[in-house]
């Protein structure tokens, strides 16, 4: 996370900056980012007044949502509205956020914004920065440092919510409790020597070890999961819209080399408790050609290219359009 595209939030954490416009430095060559005045990548000003004849969605999610290595107009939340036709997009995505956090975020902003439609953008890996209690960042001399996040518990059965306000001095990791910190994946030191053999051979040992990235998806009594379903069941009951829960996968799971099956198992049984609609979009991704899914990432960085992000709209649009024909006919 960089610290000099954010600022502090007490309630979940943090926010980009109010207003932001920069240009970011990336192995594609570079992007811009632009913040609105509420503090998120999008075009839109949250205090917009209705455009008559155009439906409203509201999303959330994390960098693969907010768009991390791309500008805002080649995400998938951008790319709906040239899809869908007469749709604006509101995009809460924030980058390096957990589920918990972008339910704190809809608390915060959303819960009685005049919309159509929600949808929830889950990157399957956000089942760890649930569990998590602080996040690393780099300062700008290149020190790790930690910064604390929002973060509920289950006690008896009921979620309670730790840490708000968030605070605001970050810490040394020699001040923290190594399981209460997310660094971004599991193992980080095998990943760290895996990374130095090149992502050729990264890819061939991940498939032939059956690497799963996500193993707390295995079992529906998994300790994460149950958290993360319970956050997920509340957030959803409280919304007063339409829900689409669109469980966003991997690389590992765009390009076959790891198992989806478990955490495709968890959100469909997750929506059949729930009033959301389901829309996975996996099945629409594997149509495509094992080179083309190569390219829905960069070389190096896991975040989707603009035609990563392009599948992805062209997936979830027919789905959006169908949650809004039947809210219209209700």
């Amino acid at each position: 996370m960089n610290r000099q595209l954010f600022e502090h939030h007490p309630a979940f954490g943090y926010r980009f900056i109010p207003g932001l416009k920069a240009r970011m430095e990336h192995e594609a060559g570079g992007y811009l980012i632009r913040a609105n005045q509420t503090g998120f990548r999008c075009d839109h000003e949250f205090d917009a007044a209705r455009q008559p004849g155009r439906k409203r969605v509201l999303l959330f999610g994390d960098s693969f949502t907010a768009g991390d290595g791309v500008s805002n107009k080649k995400r998938y939340g951008d790319q709906l509205e040239e899809i869908v036709g007469d749709l604006e997009v509101w995009n809460f995505g924030l980058s390096g956020s957990g589920t918990d956090q972008q339910y704190l975020i809809y608390r915060e902003f959303a819960a009685d914004m005049d919309c159509d439609l929600v949808v929830l953008g889950v990157l399957v890996e956000n089942i760890r920065r649930v569990a998590a209690r602080f996040r690393p960042y780099l300062t700008p001399g290149g020190e790790e440092q930690f910064l604390g996040k929002p973060y509920y518990s289950l006690e008896q059965g009921k979620l309670v919510l730790h840490q708000v306000p968030v605070p605001k001095e970050p810490l040394r990791k020699d001040e923290l409790p190594d399981d209460r910190v997310n660094p971004g994946g599991r193992m980080p030191w095998l990943r760290e020597a895996v990374n130095k053999l090149g992502p050729t051979a990264k890819e061939f040992i991940q498939r032939v070890s059956g690497y799963d990235p996500v193993p707390d998806y295995t079992t529906p009594d998994n300790p994460h999961w149950i958290l993360m379903s319970a956050i997920l069941e509340r957030w959803i009951a409280e919304i007063k819209h339409p829900v689409i829960l669109f469980p966003i996968p991997l690389y590992q799971h765009v390009e076959e080399s790891s198992s989806s099956d478990a955490y495709r198992a968890r959100f469909a049984e997750l929506a059949n408790s729930t009033d959301a609609m389901l829309h996975d979009p996996l099945d629409d991704i594997l149509s495509y050609s094992a080179k083309e899914r190569r390219a829905f990432r960069f070389q190096n960085d896991i975040h989707p290219t603009p035609a990563g992000h392009r599948a992805l709209a062209e997936s979830l649009a027919p789905a959006i359009r169908k949650a809004l024909s039947t809210s219209d006919a209700s």
